[in-house]
């Protein structure tokens, strides 16, 4: 069942790297641009919060995998070039950092009004009153969710092989099919299964670790 298990390994332990790094790198820009969108949500400013809105609605409601291929085939046209690596990250993070967006504003939307209330009455501005006391608090709230958009992030980073890619998927499929090579296609789907699962299961326990420790401090 498992023939060439050795090359297999190899192969797919090089997509296993690929598909880490390229789902931290993505989420740590979906965070940023969550964080964006979320300020923006909050702005008192009119025009800040309709941006904020239509970002959000039209991530929300394209599939990923349209929006890799405007990047990746689409954007060329008009003169923008980039590499595939970075059409992948940018489309992930992107994608990704619309749905990181409506769930900080969640955290932000449990906070008591009081909170609020109580920055400014110390005299705090709105941008100091959204950095020390609203923010620091609604973080805490959504480590959970978060957390699960990182889990389905990883699940999500294996749309990446359609642009050329070469995460664990892609790998995966290059191993079924090299008949040379004569690779067992159970064999491939078995260790694949168990590759995602490993990296699901680790990002979740440094979820719960960073959960646990976030409740001790409030």
């Amino acid at each position: 069942m498992f023939d060439n298990f050795d090359l297999m390994i190899e192969a797919l332990g090089a997509g296993m790297w690929t598909t880490v790094w390229v789902t931290l790198t993505s989420y740590a820009i979906a965070l940023a641009i969550g964080m964006v969108l979320v300020v923006m949500h909050v702005s008192p400013a009119f025009p800040a919060r309709w941006a904020a809105n239509a970002y959000t609605q039209l991530f929300r409601n394209v599939p990923l995998l349209a929006v890799l291929f405007i990047m990746y085939f689409g954007l060329p046209k008009v003169g923008i070039v980039a590499d595939n690596w970075v059409w992948a990250l940018l489309g992930l993070g992107m994608y990704t950092g619309a749905f990181v967006g409506e769930t900080m504003r969640s955290g932000i939307n449990s906070i008591p009004l009081g909170q609020a209330e109580a920055a400014r009455s110390l005299g705090l501005t709105f941008g100091q009153s959204l950095s020390t006391v609203i923010l620091p608090q609604s973080v805490r709230a959504v480590i959970p969710p978060l957390g699960s958009l990182l889990i389905a992030l990883v699940k999500n980073s294996a749309l990446v092989l359609a642009i050329g890619v070469p995460e664990l998927t892609a790998r995966s499929r290059r191993l079924i099919e090299d008949t040379q090579s004569r690779f067992d296609l159970w064999g491939v789907i078995i260790c694949v299964t168990v590759g995602y699962l490993l990296i699901a299961l680790v990002l979740s326990y440094l979820v719960r670790i960073a959960e646990k420790r976030t409740a001790f401090v409030r």
